[in-house]
């Protein structure tokens, strides 16, 4: 098993020595004044990536670069190395005749792993490898460790997410989908600013934990002596300011729900919400397909995108079928036809789908809709028609009370989008609350409270509105092929070692 230095037990003796010689090479350092931790600053010109894209105008130009050694093949007088720098990897070249006998025997002491600064003339060897060829090395940090690689590579999974930092220093492919997620973010904010949407911040603190069917994380606030929610959603409050008068608003934050942890789901999360007034479901669902399909040309170049060998098409429109189809496609029930919670129960066991006495005739349709369809939608597939009573927030379909006008984005099996034509009536919201609030008391933890403030909000009037919530973290799973949501997550939420 490995330690906290990321190395096999078996290895502890090898490591304690290279330890030693390594915390020796500092102390010699230091004791002969050049101590590589009082440097502050080193003047870099370029980069690594750099002179390799831009080689034909820099060819036997001057060049400095830093970064971390991250190989080295030595041949007496003259040594090759690779250092590595935000950008990516550079050979740089060292011969005694140019840095002289001393530096170049101070330098033969730097290990892998040390982060260095370069000078040198820009070239290609005659094997066409381009390169630095250095008259000047600077030692900037010393490694204490040694690199993982140096053993047997970080390949240990949880080892990885727990040394984010090694796993970023050995994994070049994992700063990469780090890079994306950062653009998928800015792509988004460019996108939805271009349409006219104001970005805001809304309280992470919540007297009431609302907007979504979580359970809560809750902390204390001792100057006021109250125990506050940790934001399960952003709902509630953006659509305060569509009350308030803005027309167009979203906001992308952390939330934070206290449930299990698996491939899919972290403790805290990132989430898009927005809200637009005088639009709907349908409107909202036009704006999440051009999005999503801008998002992914724009960072990847193309909307078609491997995922695991699974190819996802995003440039295709994206099907669009109710959940009471899904149901009948994929479970051969036809929810149409039942009328009765006792109907309901009873397809419910003929089917071997579990239930609790407290679920509706939509609550056990939505079941049958996770039991049957989710892992079913492989390709972008927007769900519809959700019933009531998993749907507090969403208005009722005019035709069809029973059922909301309400869809979830589903792509790879997994939900990525929940949007609503947005419920506006006080009086019904109100009831909606109530309910929430009974299910709450009779021991269901991720029920919502009456949140009075907001009855009040709507009391003054909300104009139809349409709102969407996008998980970004499920997002930027599906946008670079990412197996796991802490392949996303740059800290990942762990269980303690001890």
């Amino acid at each position: 098993m490995p330690d906290e230095t990321g190395l096999p037990q078996e290895r502890q003796e090898d490591l304690s020595e290279i330890l030693q010689i390594r915390r020796d090479k500092l102390r010699e350092l230091q004791e002969a004044g050049n101590d590589p931790f009082r440097i502050t600053v080193f003047e870099r010109d370029a980069s690594c990536a750099g002179i390799a894209s831009d080689f034909d105008r820099l060819e036997g130009t001057e060049a400095a670069v830093a970064g971390r050694i991250m190989s080295r093949r030595d041949m007496g007088k003259a040594c090759f190395f690779d250092v590595r720098d935000a950008s990516g990897r550079l050979q740089v070249y060292v011969r005694v005749d140019d840095i002289g006998e001393e530096a170049y025997e101070a330098f033969k002491k730097w290990d892998i792993g040390d982060i260095v600064g370069v000078r040198g003339l820009v070239f290609r060897t005659r094997r066409g490898e381009i390169s630095l060829h250095t008259h000047a090395l600077t030692l900037l940090s010393k490694s204490l460790l040694p690199m993982p690689e140096k053993w047997h590579g970080l390949k240990d999974t949880e080892l990885r997410y727990r040394q984010r930092y090694l796993d970023l220093i050995v994994n070049p492919e994992v700063r990469d989908t780090f890079i994306k997620r950062s653009r998928i973010m800015s792509a988004i904010r460019a996108y939805l600013d271009a349409k006219g949407f104001l970005e805001v911040e809304t309280p992470v603190l919540h007297t009431i934990a609302g907007g979504a069917a979580a359970r809560p994380f809750i902390t204390h606030h001792n100057a006021l002596d109250i125990e506050l929610y940790m934001r399960i959603a952003l709902e509630l409050h953006l659509k305060r300011l569509i009350v308030g008068g803005f027309e167009k608003v979203y906001e992308m934050g952390r939330v934070f729900r206290n449930e299990g942890i698996s491939i899919k789901h972290n403790p805290e999360f990132t989430m898009l919400e927005l809200y637009q007034a005088y639009t709907d479901v349908n409107g909202i669902m036009e704006l999440t397909e051009d999005m999503i399909r801008t998002v992914a040309k724009q960072v990847l170049g193309t909307a078609v995108v491997d995922c695991s060998g699974i190819t996802v098409d995003l440039e295709k429109p994206f099907e669009r079928l109710s959940m009471l189809e899904a149901v009948r496609r994929y479970a051969g029930v036809d929810f149409d036809q039942i009328t009765t919670i006792d109907q309901a129960r009873a397809a419910a066991k003929e089917h071997g789908v579990a239930f609790e006495q407290r679920h509706l005739k939509g609550d056990i349709l939505n079941l049958f809709f996770e039991a049957f369809c989710e892992d079913k939608l492989i390709q972008p597939t927007f769900i519809t028609g959700h019933p009531v009573e998993i749907s507090p927030l969403a208005k009722r379909q005019p035709d069809a009370p029973e059922y909301t006008e309400r869809f979830e984005l589903f792509v790879l099996g997994r939900e990525h989008a929940n949007a609503f034509s947005e419920l506006n009536d006080p009086v019904d919201q109100r009831r909606r609350f109530e309910r929430q609030a009974a299910l709450k008391a009779a021991g269901d933890e991720e029920a919502n409270d009456i949140d009075e403030d907001f009855l009040t909000a709507l009391e003054y009037g909300m104009p139809p509105t349409g709102g969407l919530g996008i998980g970004i973290d499920r997002l930027v799973m599906l946008l670079t092929g990412s197996a796991s949501i802490r392949d996303v997550l740059l800290f990942p939420t762990m269980k303690p070692k001890d």
